[in-house]
């Protein structure tokens, strides 16, 4: 994952150490943590194990944070962001997986569903190939629909900084999205 020790990661006066009773931060950020993993990666099976990693990372952190909740949060995005990046070069899906394209609407055809699936499987690929701190960004104002404001608070940074750089990471996907509709891999 992409947090470093000693890094700030939210302006906040409580600091709340990652270690003793991890159980009851499991129970009070588990849900969380794993609904952010499942956001990015599109799969329970994948986010469970990224939502596991990050847990048991914690459970071997020695050290105070100032802010656990943005920490297993910021580290849930991180994982499920590194987890697409490892899984680039493994781009086809398993035929068993098209008996699970159903129909969500009554407009709706199993061609336009696998078009949608297909979408979604290259914004994720794209978004795996932008900077470390671009796809978090990015993942946290569309796909978790934070303010820039508040993406500012929880990594630090000015609401400049994250217009800016959302700004340059949709105009990378923008680009790289019309090269992999084209199969320019």
């Amino acid at each position: 994952m992409n947090i470093r020790k000693g890094e700030p990661l939210a302006a906040s006066t409580a600091t709340m150490p990652l270690t003793g009773d991890i159980s009851r931060l499991f129970a009070e950020h588990h849900r969380r943590v794993l609904k952010a993993a499942y956001r990015i990666t599109g799969s329970m099976a994948d986010a469970e194990d990224v939502a596991q990693s990050v847990f048991l990372r914690v459970a071997s952190v020695n050290r105070p944070v100032d802010n656990a909740s943005s920490y297993l949060y910021r580290a849930a995005i991180n994982g499920a962001l590194d987890l697409l990046r490892r899984r680039h070069a493994a781009r086809s899906e398993p035929l068993e997986e098209a008996a699970t394209v159903r129909s969500t609407g009554s407009g709706s055809s199993p061609e336009a569903e696998v078009s949608s699936r297909e979408s979604a499987r290259l914004l994720r690929l794209a978004i795996a190939e932008l900077a470390p701190r671009a796809a978090e960004m990015f993942t946290l104002r569309y796909v978790e629909e934070l303010g820039n404001r508040e993406i500012a608070a929880i990594l630090g940074t000015s609401q400049a900084v994250v217009a800016v750089t959302l700004f340059n990471a949709r105009s990378r996907l923008k680009k790289r999205l019309i090269e992999l509709e084209r199969g320019q891999q």
